[in-house]
């Protein structure tokens, strides 16, 4: 059989999946935010999408955004943010694999005053985009164990008995672990932005 190649296009009709993995999210570079040269402690935050039934989402999406170690956010058009921060990006986008675990390589970012002198805690922002989605979703992850978490002002608006599902638990030598519950028992705190 002979002819043009096959092209792959999403349509206007697809919610917001499940084109991610031909379409947005095969470079598996967008996973590493950082440099050897990078300061800050390295980590490995590997987080896992997981459905209403607990099943793993495979065909999802995560971008994420972090502070530096020294808790200031890097923005690409402000030359000074890229020069206190060598090596580092502050943004990481991948698609889940097929046991709905996306792995990015970063540091663990600062605790950040912001300009009305409010904690927040160290923290990882999460955009989720998955099939059946009508927009995307947005959460946070922070680290188990952070003497800040009781002082986040963000963290201090959840209610008490869901703060668990925000927290990313150690797996290991500088690797941190964290689900993502779209519904369900369990069900990760989103955030209406």
């Amino acid at each position: 059989m002979s002819g043009p190649p096959l092209r792959l296009t999403a349509t206007p009709s697809q919610t917001i999946g499940p084109f991610f993995h031909f379409g947005l999210a095969d470079d598996v570079a967008l996973g590493c935010l950082v440099r050897p040269d990078t300061k800050g402690d390295r980590i490995r935050l590997s987080m896992q999408v997981l459905d209403g039934d607990g099943l793993p989402v495979s065909d999802a999406m995560l971008e994420l955004w972090q502070a530096d170690a020294d808790g200031r956010h890097v923005r690409p058009n402000d030359p000074a943010a890229l020069l206190s921060a060598p090596g580092f990006c502050g943004f990481g986008r991948l698609a889940t694999d097929d046991t709905g675990m996306s792995t990015f390589d970063t540091i663990r970012p600062g605790r950040i005053v912001d300009p009305d002198g409010r904690v927040h805690a160290s923290h990882v922002d999460v955009c989720v985009f998955a099939r059946g989605l009508l927009r995307q979703l947005y959460t946070r992850v922070y680290f188990e164990g952070d003497p800040d978490l009781d002082t986040d002002v963000v963290l201090a608006l959840v209610p008490s008995d869901r703060k668990s599902t925000l927290i990313a638990r150690p797996a290991g030598d500088a690797v941190w672990r964290f689900e993502i519950r779209l519904q369900g028992e369990a069900e990760t705190v989103f955030f209406d932005l």
